[in-house]
């Protein structure tokens, strides 16, 4: 009797805004790592954004509506991926309680939540990914973004894939675990306070010297990349799922912007 191949399991890719928009080469890294996993990748068309900016400006109608959305468009995934701490903290940890006091809806919420992963949790802890073939000649260091690492409990997750690519050198900076003040709606509410935090960031990075910044979230890496590039520091950066993949046919974030501007072109990508 011939044997059955098992069937691979489904995983819908959350893209996210900032990557839908500024950055779509880490969508394809995720798609690529995904299914380096063992599972096949969909993108389901309805999804929108996690709802986190309605969400931290007491905007709770919306809120509760973006979510229903976004719970109905990856139904019928086995798993909901994301690449992103923040918005898979969103859609992990606040979601259900977007539905308390209608029990189905939240039963339905919970069982969402449930299946909602943070990229690279998902390839170390749910699919068991212990290493990547591949290879990044240089120095990196590696900045822990809020959500993922308080939310979720990721860190030592990238650590680990990054320490086995082949000619990788990681250096921890001083203060690691620290914000980098970007937080969403916080920089915009309180530009002072986020602009001292993300200089202090800068300072750390610097001291390390890596040829690469590297994180999880595209906010912070936005937020600490226009640091960098306005004080004149010569320090890429890039989400670590583009290294991870060997997807760096984009140009590190900040750099197309800043290229743009020297010519006055238009940037395709940030």
């Amino acid at each position: 009797m011939q044997k059955t191949e098992a069937k691979r399991p489904k995983a819908g890719l959350f893209v996210t805004c900032l990557i839908d928009v500024f950055r779509p080469s880490v969508g394809m890294a995720a798609a690529r790592l995904i299914e380096l996993s063992g599972c096949d990748v969909v993108v389901p068309r309805a999804q929108t954004c996690c709802g986190q900016p309605a969400y931290n400006s007491g905007d709770l109608a919306d809120t509760t509506a973006i979510a229903a959305n976004t719970i109905t468009a990856f139904e019928d995934c086995d798993y909901v991926v994301v690449p992103s701490g923040s918005c898979s903290g969103m859609l992990k940890k606040h979601y259900p309680r977007l539905f308390e006091g209608d029990p189905a809806a939240q039963s339905r919420a919970t069982q969402f939540a449930n299946k909602v992963h943070e990229l690279i949790s998902f390839l170390v802890d749910e699919r068991g990914l212990k290493k990547v073939n591949g290879e990044f000649n240089g120095t990196v260091t590696y900045h822990d973004s809020c959500s993922g690492l308080r939310e979720l409990g990721i860190k030592t997750q990238p650590r680990e894939l990054l320490t086995s690519l082949k000619g990788l050198t990681l250096t921890e900076m001083a203060e690691c675990e620290v914000c980098c003040g970007f937080g969403g709606t916080f920089s915009v509410k309180f530009p002072d306070i986020s602009n001292a935090m993300v200089e202090k960031k800068s300072a750390n990075i610097t001291a390390v010297e890596p040829d690469l910044l590297l994180a999880g979230d595209l906010g912070c890496l936005m937020n600490i990349a226009g640091k960098l590039k306005r004080q004149g520091r010569h320090i890429a950066c890039r989400h670590v799922a583009e290294v991870l993949a060997g997807e760096l046919s984009a140009p590190p974030i900040a750099a197309a912007r800043a290229a743009a501007l020297r010519t006055g072109e238009r940037p395709a990508i940030l």
